[in-house]
């Protein structure tokens, strides 16, 4: 259950004509009265003699008898309450009860405290209704609104345990502004999947992730095809900034604009300075390639880097200090801005849900510590400048396992919210993983079947005995386990490289596995895979090798599982 308290208004004749016409869209069927102040109001929905001014009138009456000078200037109050699409439809008596306890939590009407407002409930849909009030009480007073936002939140909680309905999580006032009926209504008429509010608001995100200062973030919002407003100071100094998409016109076909704050709170400008102010400067790439791939910095790079920073911030959101996580947790949207922008066709879907849930899980009372997160903004830059990956080789490979360690640094910020009562945030970090996974599986699926086969049918049996006793010799407590996982003959394979490689295949497992807990995978070996692999620094992707072409050549064994899946356990 959401209820909504509008913008307060100054014609009570203009939202009950709304409330009572067809939508704009045809979409209020059937407008009537489902309660009243005084349980008798005139009902123009169900009553052929009531009239909209009838009703006007008497909703107005209180406000009409006291001094002009003492009327507010916007007395009309707006509360919707909206159902989900999975709950129940309520009866017209429940929905009547619904009014009722909601402009007594409110302040607008409370019986048991003698006079109150005029107001009115009107149902035009099943999952919904409006109450409209006027805010002068029937003995001349204003009642108490302080915090009427915050209460009828309060009482739709309780309401939706004692109806049966889908319990939703309890907000903090964080949260980015959500977009209004007529904003959903206009989208759907433009034919847009988000309204012009959420567009902005990914765009803006995606232009701050890693960018390191004003001129890089309006030249990337300019990039993406944003009209943009600075709010300039007498001074010169920039207060501002107002963004619009080219083709959202108002009604005089002007673009909409919609400051930073209104996308979100930490989309302000002063907000977004803060990051920047804790930045060291990098050297910033040639001004004649701005933005390209370098030697260094190539999109497989940058994915290593990325999943090293994913890494490193482990244990900084499990044990840190509060506001250090928080910082690294808000930097972590950033990286999923970059990852989503930056990733192939067949990864980019579900990496854009991630980061568009995740966005939610960004933002606490937890006031982020900025300059702690600089190596996680650091790979968010570096996954920009690093440019488009492709979808196969090393690029796919290492972009595995990027997401293979941002699940992990992701499930462990849900549990930092759900430690911390941050319910929203909670769950918005839930199914940014969720999302997560399957981009993983999309990725992982070629480079981990390739290692698969490669550790089934071409490495020799003395080979795969010699890495089962180093198995066996560094994780004994896991052994078991893991040699009855599909994913067994990747890491087989995967140390067979560490070892062609110099390394210590013993050492790199007990370190692999002794940096964080394996309890949680749902495949051991999987997750073993790539921390081997970027910590041996060894390709992602040996697809190129030709034993590994061979194997390709091979189907894979009936009754196995099919490789790539995600390494995770659902957190």
């Amino acid at each position: 259950m959401v209820p909504r308290i509008h913008k307060r208004g100054k014609r009570t004749i203009g939202i009950l004509f709304y409330l009572y016409g067809p939508g704009k869209a045809e979409e209020h069927t059937d407008p009537h009265l489902v309660a009243s102040w005084d349980l008798c109001a005139p009902d123009p929905g169900r009553d052929d003699t009531a009239t909209l001014k009838q009703l006007q009138q008497l909703l107005d009456q209180p406000v009409e008898n006291v001094d002009q000078a003492e009327r507010p200037e916007k007395h009309v109050w707006h509360l919707s309450v909206r159902n989900g699409p999975d709950d129940r439809i309520l009866s017209e008596e429940e929905w009547g009860d619904v009014a009722r306890r909601m402009v007594a939590a409110a302040g607008i009407d409370d019986p048991e405290e003698g006079a109150g407002c005029r107001w009115v409930a009107v149902r035009h849909a099943d999952d919904h209704i409006h109450i409209v009030a006027t805010v002068v009480r029937e003995d001349g007073y204003r009642p108490r609104l302080n915090n009427d936002a915050i209460r009828v939140q309060d009482e739709a909680r309780l309401l939706e345990a004692e109806l049966g309905l889908r319990r939703l999580n309890t907000g903090d006032g964080t949260a980015a502004k959500r977009p209004t009926s007529a904003e959903r209504h206009k989208a759907e008429r433009q034919g847009r999947e988000r309204t012009a509010r959420e567009e902005l608001r990914e765009t803006v995100r995606r232009a701050v992730a890693g960018a390191a200062g004003e001129t890089e973030f309006f030249d990337r919002l300019a990039a993406a095809g944003l009209l943009i407003r600075r709010r300039v100071a007498p001074s010169g100094d920039l207060l501002g900034y107002k963004v619009a998409l080219p083709d959202d016109l108002n009604k005089d076909g002007e673009p909409v604009f919609y400051p930073g704050v209104r996308l979100a709170p930490d989309l302000s400008l002063p907000r977004i300075r803060e990051r920047w102010s804790a930045d060291h400067p990098d050297p910033a790439p040639s001004p004649d390639t701005p933005g390209r791939a370098t030697p260094d910095n190539n999109p497989s790079a940058a994915r290593r880097r990325t999943a090293s920073a994913a890494w490193a911030a482990l244990p900084i959101v499990e044990q840190g200090d509060d506001a250090v996580a928080a910082a690294h947790i808000a930097a972590t949207g950033e990286v999923l801005d970059a990852l989503a922008k930056t990733s192939a066709a067949h990864t980019r879907h579900e990496l854009r849900d991630a980061a568009f849930e995740f966005e939610r899980a960004s933002r606490s009372h937890i006031r982020a510590e900025r300059g702690h997160d600089r190596a996680l903004r650091q790979a968010a830059r570096d996954l920009v400048n690093g440019g488009p990956a492709l979808g196969r080789g090393e690029d796919g490979a290492t972009t595995a396992m990027a997401i293979d360690m941002l699940v992990f640094l992701i499930t462990a910020a849900m549990h930092w919210h759900a430690k911390k009562g941050h319910a929203q945030q909670a769950e918005a970090a839930r199914q940014a993983a969720e999302h997560l996974r399957s981009a993983y599986q999309a990725a992982a699926a070629h480079p981990l079947g390739t290692l698969y086969q490669r550790g089934r049918r071409r490495l020799g049996g003395p080979l795969v005995q010699r890495q089962t006793s180093v198995l066996r010799e560094a994780l004994p407590e896991l052994a078991e386990q893991i040699l009855a996982e599909p994913g067994w003959y990747a890491l087989a394979a995967t140390l067979a490289d560490a070892e062609a490689a110099g390394h210590d295949p013993a050492s790199l497992l007990t370190d692999a596995a002794g940096r964080r807990e394996l309890g949680t995978a749902d495949s051991v070996a999987d997750v073993l895979v790539w921390r081997l692999r970027q910590t041996a620094d060894l390709p992602a992707d040996t697809s190129g090798t030709a034993d590994a072409h061979a194997a390709e050549r091979s189907p894979h064994p009936a009754g196995q599982r099919a490789p790539g899946r995600s390494g995770h356990r659902r957190g």
